[in-house]
């Protein structure tokens, strides 16, 4: 299965490049975090226009897009029976903190497009609408049909590709440009569990982290009675190098902000875990009583579920990964979400259960929450040995499908995919300050996808 280069493809890519990048800044502009709803707006008024702005852009660039009631947009090419989908998504992360440049700017520096979205996902989206433009301007037939969703709920529960299965119907096959290359036919499965105790120590007044619970949270806070200020430094130096301490008397009061370094939670590794951190300098100041203490105890200092009982790993997908992503204090409760990634041999429901019985003895009770089953497409299949050979032909190497602990779109298809478009090497910035791209790598990646949808379609 090799690889032959199509003149006019490459010529109608080459013609689209400067168009191209300009479209990924003008959706980069737009802040695209999900909010409460509003008409015509399921997921907020700035995630409407993001999906206005890219409605635009997709009818201006020739195609007929659909808005799906303001869940998702769809537009397609081809003709035939069959359909290729094409899934990415125009919703992002909040920025956080720690940027160097405006997140929402879209500069240029030094050869990289810096903005939240240019790697998950709007450049990725970007880079598949234009491959599917540019092979419209080469002419060339497909006896499929190809088909372009945007959605705008991926990072807060899909419920945008839920509306649209049930409205619409979503094709059996197709990828997700929204994680690495060379492919991922293999994602863990994913399950966010919130737990609530009560908590009776009036010394702690507030306690608050994280902005999503797949997010490993660069920033926790609490105030606690009194002045604390000198303890709270001592007991915090021997616990950490990576994260930082900063305290100050609020009203007779301590305010307690640990810093540490925000990552995506399907690799809590890349990151320091600030919310964490402050519980162990809450439990050293003897600080919360029993919901702090053991949350200290079963969360341990590594993110593989070895204290809540919980690690293990299978051929197939790797180790389960853990991310206490979220904690506030509300009315005498304290709240915690953790989000599990699972192998694919393991039960979401077991895992669930095992973590409720750990913290159970502080009053934890576990609440309903999602759960994500894996997910697994055979390397035999067609699909696979197809965009892999686009992969390995343009990119001239020889590489193998490999699995993932994050959740891509892909798992909603009976056959899905990730399919890029963050390189090997390449730094991986998402869900971080700031994020970006490699204009060069986001050209290549538009080049592969516009192949790997003449190789599936053509």
């Amino acid at each position: 299965m090799g690889f032959t280069a199509n003149e006019k493809l490459d010529a109608a890519l080459a013609a689209l490049e400067p168009d191209m990048v300009e479209t990924l800044q003008r959706w980069i502009r737009v802040p695209s975090v999900r909010a409460g709803a509003a008409e015509g707006a399921p997921f907020g008024p700035a995630v409407r226009r993001a999906l206005d702005t890219a409605l635009a852009d997709v009818k201006r660039l020739g195609l007929e897009p659909r808005d799906i009631d303001g869940y998702c947009m769809d537009a397609e090419i081809g003709e035939g029976d069959e359909t290729l989908a094409v899934l990415a998504h125009l919703d992002v992360v909040p920025e956080g903190d720690g940027w160097d440049y405006d997140p929402y700017g879209a500069e240029i520096v030094n050869g990289r497009l810096i903005g939240r979205g240019t790697a998950d996902d709007k450049g990725p989206g970007v880079a598949a609408l234009f491959a599917m433009k540019a092979i419209v301007d080469a002419g060339i037939p497909l006896r499929r049909k190809c088909r372009l969703i945007l959605g705008c709920d991926e990072e807060c529960g899909m419920e945008d590709l839920a509306y649209y299965e049930k409205k619409i119907g979503l094709p059996a096959m197709g990828f997700s440009p929204d994680a690495n290359f060379p492919l991922i036919n293999t994602e863990k499965g994913i399950t966010a569990m919130e737990l609530v105790a009560p908590v009776t120590d009036a010394r702690l007044l507030e306690l608050v982290s994280g902005t999503r619970c797949n997010v490993v949270p660069g920033r926790a806070s609490a105030l606690v009675a009194g002045d604390l200020r000198a303890e709270a430094a001592e007991v915090f130096r021997p616990l950490s190098d990576e994260c930082e301490i900063e305290t100050s008397l609020e009203g007779g009061n301590t305010r307690i902000v640990v810093t540490g370094v925000p990552a995506h939670a399907s690799t809590p590794e890349k990151g320091y875990n600030a919310a964490k951190m402050l519980l162990a300098v809450l439990h050293e100041l003897e600080i919360g009583g029993a919901p702090v203490d053991l949350l200290v105890e079963a969360s341990g200092e590594g993110d593989r579920g070895v204290n809540l009982g919980i690690s293990g790993k299978d051929a197939v997908s790797g180790e389960l990964t853990i991310n206490l992503g979220l904690l506030s204090l509300k009315g005498g409760s304290l709240s915690v979400t953790y989000d599990c990634r699972y192998p694919v041999m393991f039960d979401g429901e077991t895992v669930r259960r095992t973590v409720a019985k750990r913290l159970a003895p502080a009053g934890y009770v576990l609440q309903p929450g999602r759960n994500s089953v894996p997910h697994h497409v055979a390397e035999s299949s067609e699909l696979v040995q197809k965009l892999m050979a686009v992969y390995n032909g343009i990119c001239g190497v020889e590489e193998k499908p490999y699995a993932i602990g994050g959740g891509t779109y892909a798992r909603h298809l009976e056959e899905g995919v990730a399919f890029g478009m963050l390189f090997p090497g390449e730094l991986e910035l998402e869900h971080q300050a700031n994020e970006s791209i490699d204009i060069e790598n986001f050209k290549r990646a538009a080049r592969i996808y516009a192949y790997a949808i003449l190789a599936m379609c053509g």
